[in-house]
């Protein structure tokens, strides 16, 4: 696992960007996996000015969805559906023609989980993943004692998750569903490359547990270790609790710039 410390959020936005616009270039039609919520907008924010300056075309790419509420209208504006379009899809110029995305509303759910999971397969699997990382340490809703082989399933919430997203449903944690679909952690794992960015002081801990601590289904972002090439890209604050945050900026200064991350 490959751990890059930057500066500031922006800075890391600016630096997955340039992953993803490189590997654009390498494969115009890439299958890119995005996560919803505020940590990855530095992300789609430095991409889109890539798009618009002519830096890289996203003509051919393609988007897939991490997670989505069970029961909420695809046209709900907090459904992740609406949510990616907004911050993604329309930035980008990419379709909805491009976009892969499980059903939240089948009368089937757990049948629209295992369509998806084999969707992805068909579709030739996810090139990178880039994840966000809950303060306790899930990945997508992965929650705490998530199988380390799950595939794409249905989870309850937490409280505490229903607590932290009710303000995007007007703080009204009624409005919060109990159920959503997400991709397993082994799903997850079978991304080509898998980029978590991690930003602020009370993602200090998860991220110290996923990088440095073991190999543990109550940790579910510390599976990433088994991955052949993630990549935790994090700010000062979320470093704060690393206890090998030195080697990791000696490693990463020299570092070849030809490899990238």
């Amino acid at each position: 696992m490959e751990v890059v410390i930057v500066p500031e959020a922006k800075a890391g936005g600016e630096l997955i960007a340039e992953a993803m616009a490189l590997l654009l270039r390498r494969k115009p039609d890439a299958l890119l996996g995005v996560a919803t919520g505020s940590t990855p907008l530095p992300v789609y924010e430095a991409l889109a000015a890539k798009v618009r300056s002519g830096a890289v075309d996203t003509a051919q790419a393609r988007i897939a969805q991490l997670d989505e509420y069970v029961g909420l209208p695809a046209e709900h504006p907090e459904s992740y559906r609406s949510v990616l379009r907004r911050e993604v899809l329309e930035p980008l110029g990419i379709g909805m023609d491009a976009f892969m995305g499980p059903d939240g509303t089948a009368a089937d759910v757990q049948g629209a989980c295992e369509a998806y999971d084999k969707a992805l397969g068909g579709a030739g699997g996810v090139d990178l993943q880039l994840l966000g990382i809950g303060t306790d340490g899930h990945i997508g809703f992965n929650e705490p004692c998530s199988s380390l082989a799950s595939r794409t399933r249905i989870k309850t919430l937490t409280e505490q998750t229903r607590v932290d997203n009710a303000r995007f449903f007007d703080g009204d944690i009624e409005q919060v569903p109990h159920h959503v679909i997400t991709q397993g952690i082994g799903t997850i794992l079978q991304a080509r490359h898998v980029v978590l960015l991690a930003t602020g002081e009370g993602k200090a801990d998860a991220v110290a547990a996923s990088v440095e601590g073991p190999v543990a289904a109550v940790c579910p972002a510390s599976a990433l270790q088994l991955h052949p090439h993630a990549t935790v890209v994090v700010d000062e604050a979320a470093a704060a609790k690393l206890k090998l945050a030195d080697y990791f900026r000696h490693t990463y200064a020299h570092k070849p710039d030809w490899q990238g991350i």
